[in-house]
């Protein structure tokens, strides 16, 4: 074998053992012809496979939704050795060249590696049920996060959470204690470096201040179907009305109180023979649900909000 031969064997070898690098680009803008032939022809000229494609066009709004998938596989640099550096280079290279593409057509847009995890805190109060099953899914890997940790208002859960080895703070609440406690959260929220807060049967209405800065990064689940059934004891309501269905909705919060832009429902079947009791036993299953589905679509960059609402595009 020539030298030649041996250089071009090498180098083939190299790059066949070269892991792709993954991505996920969602964005939305206004409908405007040639958008999808200006991304796609932007993602082949820069050498991206795309892995999956899933787009919307509310034609009743005039606004376009996209999320793409893509795999590539950048140029070798000497002067990279580790996977996560090379990710984070090829990364900051789209993200140079694809700020005109998306300023020509006035897109919100993100970049992510695809199957980051995301680092989420967890807020429960008494029910434990959607944080154990949160806690369930991200230590099996069923969701792309990292629980950095937890905050109660009481101490019910606290075994539970350091079982699971991650840290539990318990901050108390009362009616002259609230600033503080919130105070307390967003500092937890900076020190921990969190990118989304799970509200997991916390039974808390946080404050106008800290909903608002706190907007698209935090995720509550209410125990009914929006807007049926706000406030306390839902099911208790939905008993009263007799009603032949039992759901739960997860949502974004927002300075409304149970009104954010909705993510995820579930429903199940009853009947007249269910009590209060068994209307709160049937539902904990969807509401277990609803969240666990709502923290993955965010996590994976399906979710869009738009005003009040929200496109997720599975």
């Amino acid at each position: 074998m020539t030298t030649l031969q041996m250089n071009q064997t090498e180098a083939a070898i190299g790059s066949s053992t070269r892991t792709a690098v993954e991505h996920v680009l969602t964005l939305d803008c206004a409908e405007a012809p040639g958008i999808v032939h200006a991304v796609t022809g932007f993602l082949v000229d820069h050498g991206c496979d795309i892995v999956d494609n899933k787009q919307f066009g509310d034609r009743r709004r005039g606004h376009f939704f996209m999320r793409i998938h893509v795999a590539s596989e950048p140029a070798p640099e000497p002067d990279v050795e580790s996977e996560t550096e090379r990710a984070e280079r090829a990364a900051e290279r789209f993200r140079k060249d694809f700020a005109p593409l998306a300023e020509r057509f006035g897109m919100r847009w993100q970049l992510h590696r695809h199957g980051e995890k995301r680092r989420v805190l967890i807020m429960v109060s008494k029910f434990g049920h959607c944080l154990n099953d949160l806690l369930f899914r991200a230590a099996s890997g069923e969701l792309p996060v990292e629980v950095v940790a937890v905050v109660s208002n009481h101490l019910d859960q606290q075994s539970l959470v350091e079982w699971h080895g991650i840290p539990f703070f318990h901050v108390p609440v009362a009616a002259g204690t609230k600033p503080a406690a919130e105070q307390r959260l967003l500092e937890l929220v900076d020190d921990y470096d969190v990118e989304l807060v799970v509200l997991a049967r916390y039974m808390q209405v946080l404050s106008d201040e800290l909903a608002t800065r706190l907007t698209g990064r935090t995720i509550n689940i209410h125990h009914s179907f929006l807007p049926s059934f706000k406030g306390a004891k839902p099911y208790h309501q939905a008993y009263e009305r007799g009603v032949k269905t039992v759901g739960a909705t997860a949502h974004y919060v927002d300075s409304e109180l149970d009104e954010g832009p909705i993510i995820s429902q579930q429903v199940m079947e009853v009947d007249h023979t269910f009590g209060p009791e068994e209307l709160v036993a049937a539902g904990r299953d969807t509401e277990c649900k609803a969240l666990s589905n709502a923290v993955k679509w965010h996590c994976e960059g399906r979710v869009i909000l738009q005003d009040n609402r929200t496109v997720v595009l599975r």
